[in-house]
Order: structure tokens, then sequence, then C-alpha cells
């Protein structure tokens, strides 16, 4: 393989895997119990296709074939968790990655009219539940980082959690025949 072409190969993965992360990511975390456990899947699942990456076919589906490494680790990350009180056997989990495979575009879907319907929220707004639901925060990191008393809060995000599904929705169904 020539310089220039080994160049390309290597600006397709970092831009496939820029763009699909996040799916991948939701892939492995659907089948596996922790947050972190699931990141550290992605890491190992990461440097694997990097190093498999001449193998995969341009034009064909990227994520269905990272899905794939992701499974294997998967797989073999769970003698890690045969201690953990609740283990999956194999068809359950071959039933999970089934259930995300088939769910995953509505989710993508989703995941896009969430983001358009949180930039139309005023800024105030979007920063209240942006905080509210950053790993970690709750309302009450919430309502201090907005200057809201907790009952305001509360109340507000009540009523912007009820705006964004009612725009999701709206949006899904201009969509969805």
């Amino acid at each position: 393989m020539s310089d220039a072409s080994a160049g390309d190969r290597t600006k397709e993965l970092v831009l496939l895997m820029t763009q699909n992360q996040r799916r991948i990511f939701a892939y492995i975390y659907t089948l596996v119990p922790d947050r972190h456990a699931a990141e550290d899947i992605l890491q190992e699942t990461s440097l694997i296709i990097c190093e498999k990456f001449h193998t995969f076919r341009p034009g064909s589906d990227f994520v269905a074939w990272a899905n794939q490494i992701a499974w294997w680790q998967v797989r073999a990350a769970r003698t890690k968790y045969a201690r953990s009180k609740v283990v999956f056997d194999d068809d359950v989990l071959e039933s999970v990655a089934h259930t995300h495979s088939e769910l995953a575009p509505e989710m993508d879907a989703r995941h896009e009219a969430l983001a358009s319907c949180l930039k139309k929220l005023p800024p105030r707004d979007r920063e209240l539940v942006m905080t509210r639901y950053e790993p970690g925060n709750g309302v009450e990191e919430a309502a201090k980082r907005s200057g809201r008393s907790l009952v305001a809060a509360y109340k507000a995000l009540t009523r912007l959690r009820k705006v964004l599904h009612d725009c999701v929705t709206n949006q899904l169904a201009r969509v969805t025949p």
C-alpha cells in the first residue's frame, strides 16, 4: 500500500470512529452492566478496530463491523463479571444485542430530534437541562449553577421535559410516514 493510500485509510478510520464512537459505545453499554466497564471495553474495541481496519471493506456498514468486534470484546470481558450477582447467559446477551441493532435507527433519530429540540430552548433552560443530565450531577447542582432554588429547578425541569418530549414527538411524527 502506498504512503498516500495508507494516509487516506488513516483519515477514513479517524472519520468513521469520530462519527460512530457514540453508537459503538451505546451498543456496548446495552450489553455491559457497568458504565466504567463499558468505557474500558470501548477502548479495547477501538484498539482492535485500528489494528484490523485493513480488513474493513470501504462502503460496507462500519458500525455493524465495529459492533461485531465489540461483541467479541464483551464476550471476552464476561469472565470479569462472572463474580457479579447478575450475569446473563449467552442467549440473553444475544437477544439484547439483536434488540439493540433493531432499535438503533430509531434511537439515532430520537437523539437527533432531541439535539434539535435542545437547541430551540432558551440558553438558561438548555443549561439547566444539560447540567442536570451530566454524569454525576443532580437537580441540586443544576439549581445551583442556574441560580434557581431547588423547588424552582424541579418545576422548570418538569416543564422542560414536557416541552422536549412534545418537540421530539412532533419532529419524529413529521419524519415518520
